[in-house]
């Protein structure tokens, strides 16, 4: 049995928040708390060790060898858990391993479970013992008497343990072994070289890869170094360990180094990664980390994380807020991170190495990234980074049309290349033209429009992996057939999401119109804008709503407009009838003023009572049958919908209610309960909306604009480096509370606005809009 430690015993000092500056000033990250939210969250989502958009993403693991069975259910690190199985390197959608753990006493091999630590190399933890910011994490395994402390540069994972005093202080490398949303594994080899060095790779099949991209494969690679020499090692496998062994291959397969260790003595593994090669692994290891340690790592993430969250600051009398606000940009700026070498070597779609042409001085020109699908990121992600991290913007882009030119075909979710979809649709090109219409150029324009043209009307020789496989029914007919009997698959001849497909398409299409207007590419924009109207097909005027249509042009028969999965993906109609952001205008016609209104009133009201969502069931999916789900992508929109419906004052009311409502700073109530946050989308909605802000067409006009709403903060200032060429932008608010929630006066470098919006061309401009609010609602912007 492991020996449990008094709390008498020890205290960590790294326990308490060090991130403070020197002068008592709190920085921006120590309003991170990377904890909230960590109740059933996904692989990706609990990752404190890295830094903003990087390859080498650490954190602890609670269940991660537990895999799971679709590929997106929760699985990794959960808030609820008490004892921790070892520490990953790499965590990414449908990507993850390279697993260290440390250990004192009798060697053990495997992770044991999480109702019996005690049968694997697992140990027991408690809360207070454990930190987390942006860029940093530490906690003190009980079991062990072991302090864990993990930090990164992008491309390097560190991992440092303090040991007590043993002859039997053990660090295991765990490769072989499934982990969170990697998949199973087809094939691993870990081994030490002659100069000590730690070195393998493990490649595995993840979910995901297997429904989009069948017979593809993810690979992840490792060079890691000590500063100490072991005095003893072997390896191991689920048969067991082989003692002075340097080298094992297959399922299952790891590494353990044994120390004589002093007490409170170190140990620190500097961990070299790579979705390429050893040699590359090697090599980013060298470049990033060779003359660095662990504290010097550690100061560089921390500055590196308070450089990008302060491109916004807020300012404000309620630090909750201020939590809030700095997660929830963390968790934007932490998700679809690297994945290509500092020397721009990248694993291509077909499984082969490609190469990022470089600039003069040899870095790459662009970055390729990783990456959930965008399904629904142009109203949080897109949104955020055209106002705050445009340079980011414009790499993602880029690295899209890299996999684009190596396959054929935009992919709306990407592993390595790989394409992993995860909801059958394609946003992507929808992504692209918001970038070009919102003045982020610095791509293959020509590429770029080839590309999302591409995506809105091709289905000869369409792959899986591209999404959008009934887009030739949509072409020809303006609307996706209903098809009753195929689950949730999608073909050519029709859906089973087929009304949400309808309206996607519908939105997408007008997106790239836009662009093809841009361009002068007048032909290609009388077609898609008249494809845009095809949601109009499938208002059944009777009901008011939505409504699914089989291939003969007949309504579905035994509508139920609460129904989710029948015609409609992770919603229903009550839901989607919302979703065609693009013609707001023309939906509040169509349904009428009044109607629209006191649906949409009536749909808050109902759903405030249920937290927006799911209420307090811990479930990603809870929330589907409601009237509103603020969980889940499709109607993240709707409370901003007011502004188009002359009722302006009740979109702050709401906006202003689901920010303090829906979003917690605990565990379980975090993102709603066990929500979905998906790469930071319900965070950035969070960002987007408390400063005021927000597009409900997701910049996809041409001069896109910001609708306005009162903030949840006082001061609001945006400042981006110099090299970005923006000039600061700042909201100011006088009277706020959370009661005044009511926008009374507004201007725009004193001139009153007459209209809630600001283009997005004004805000780079720079200026000052000033606010007052107060706590009735205000006609002024009513119509």
């Amino acid at each position: 049995m492991k020996k449990i430690l008094s709390l008498l015993i020890i205290s960590l000092s790294c326990i308490c928040n060090t991130s403070h500056a020197q002068n008592g000033q709190k920085k921006l990250s120590d309003y991170v708390n990377p904890n909230i939210g960590t109740a059933h969250s996904r692989w990706f989502f609990y990752t404190p060790a890295a830094v903003p958009f990087g390859l080498a993403k650490l954190g602890p693991s609670t269940n991660a060898h537990y895999g799971n069975v679709q590929g997106w259910e929760a699985t990794g690190y959960d808030d609820r858990d008490t004892s921790i199985e070892g520490f990953a390197c790499l965590h990414e959608f449908q990507v993850g391993g390279i697993v260290l753990a440390p250990s004192v006493g009798k060697l053990q091999t495997i992770p044991g479970t999480l109702e019996n630590p005690d049968e694997g190399y697992r140990s027991r933890f408690d809360r207070k013992d454990e930190y987390a910011t942006s860029g940093y994490y530490s906690v003190l395994l009980k079991d062990y008497k072991v302090k864990a402390e993990l930090t990164a540069t992008k491309r390097v994972g560190f991992q440092r343990y303090t040991f007590p005093k043993s002859s039997e202080s053990h660090i295991i490398f765990d490769i072989g072994n499934r982990q969170g949303e990697s998949g199973a594994v087809k094939e691993s080899k870990v081994m030490m070289t002659e100069d000590g060095r730690i070195e393998g790779y493990v490649i595995t099949n993840p979910e995901y890869v297997k429904k989009y991209q069948a017979g593809a494969e993810v690979a992840m690679y490792f060079s890691a170094v000590l500063d100490k020499k072991p005095k003893a090692f072997g390896v191991f496998n689920k048969e067991g360990t082989l003692a002075s062994k340097k080298e094992i291959s297959g399922i299952g397969a790891g590494l353990y180094l044994t120390f004589d260790t002093k007490e409170n003595e170190t140990i620190t593994v500097k961990v070299g990664l790579s979705y390429t090669s050893v040699a590359n692994a090697r090599l980013n290891l060298n470049s990033e980390a060779k003359n660095t340690n662990f504290d010097k790592a550690k100061k560089e993430a921390l500055a590196t994380w308070n450089e990008y969250l302060g491109r916004i600051t807020v300012e404000g009398k309620n630090d909750t807020d201020k939590i809030k606000f700095y997660t929830g940009l963390y968790h934007a700026l932490l998700g679809r991170g690297l994945y290509n070498d500092v020397n721009g070597a990248y694993p291509m779609n077909n499984g082969e190495i490609g190469q990022i042409p470089l600039n003069s001085k040899g870095i790459p020109k662009h970055n390729c990234y990783n990456t959930d699908a965008i399904w629904g990121g142009f109203w949080n992600l897109t949104q955020l980074w055209a106002l705050a991290y445009p340079d980011y913007y414009a790499d993602w882009v880029q690295g899209q049309l890299l996999v684009y030119k190596d396959a054929g075909w935009l992919g709306d979710g990407l592993a390595n290349s790989k394409y992993v979809s995860g909801v059958g649709t394609n946003f992507t090109g929808l992504a692209i033209a918001s970038a070009y219409n919102s003045g982020i150029q610095n791509f293959d324009v020509a590429l770029g429009y080839e590309a999302a043209l591409k995506n809105e009307i091709t289905w000869k020789d369409r792959i899986e992996g591209a999404g959008k496989m009934d887009v030739k029914q949509f072409i020809e007919n303006g609307y996706s057939p209903q098809i009753e009997d195929i689950g949730f698959n999608t073909i050519t001849e029709g859906s089973g999401f087929s009304a949400s497909h309808t309206l996607e398409y519908s939105y997408s299409a007008f997106a790239v119109a836009q662009f093809a207007k841009s361009l002068g590419k007048t032909k290609d924009y009388d077609q898609l804008i008249k494809l845009s109207k095809g949601w109009k097909l499938l208002y059944d005027s009777e009901s008011k709503f939505i409504r699914p249509k089989y291939a003969n042009g007949k309504f579905v028969d035994n509508f139920d407009p609460s129904q989710p999965w029948r015609g409609f993906q992770e919603g229903n109609a009550w839901q989607y009838t919302f979703y065609v952001p693009h013609d707001i205008e023309e939906l509040v016609e169509t349904l009428g003023k009044d109607t629209f209104n006191n649906r949409l009133e009536t749909i808050f009201e109902a759903s405030q009572k249920n937290v927006f969502g799911g209420g307090t069931k811990i479930d990603a999916f809870a929330g589907l049958s409601g009237f509103y789900n603020h969980g889940n992508q499709p109607n993240l929109h709707i409370s901003w919908l007011f502004n188009f419906s002359g009722k302006p004052y009740l979109t702050q009311k709401w906006v202003h209610a689901i920010c303090d409502e829906f979003y917690g700073t605990e565990g379980i109530h975090g993102y709603g309960y066990g929500q979905d946050e998906d790469q930071g989308q319900l965070g950035s909605w969070y960002v987007m909306s408390s400063i005021g802000l927000f597009d409900v067409k997701g910049l996809t006009e041409i001069n896109p604009s910001y609708q306005i709403s009162s903030p949840i903060f006082d001061k609001i200032t945006i400042k981006l480096p110099k090299s970005l060429n923006r000039k600061d932008f700042i909201i100011e608010v006088s009277d706020n509370s959370k009661k005044n929630v009511y926008l009374q006066e507004a201007s725009f470098n004193n001139t009153s606005l007459k209209n809630l919006k600001i283009s997005l061309e004004d805000i780079k401009k720079g200026g000052l809009i000033k606010m007052a609010v107060g706590d009735k609602p205000c006609q002024k912007w009513s119509n």
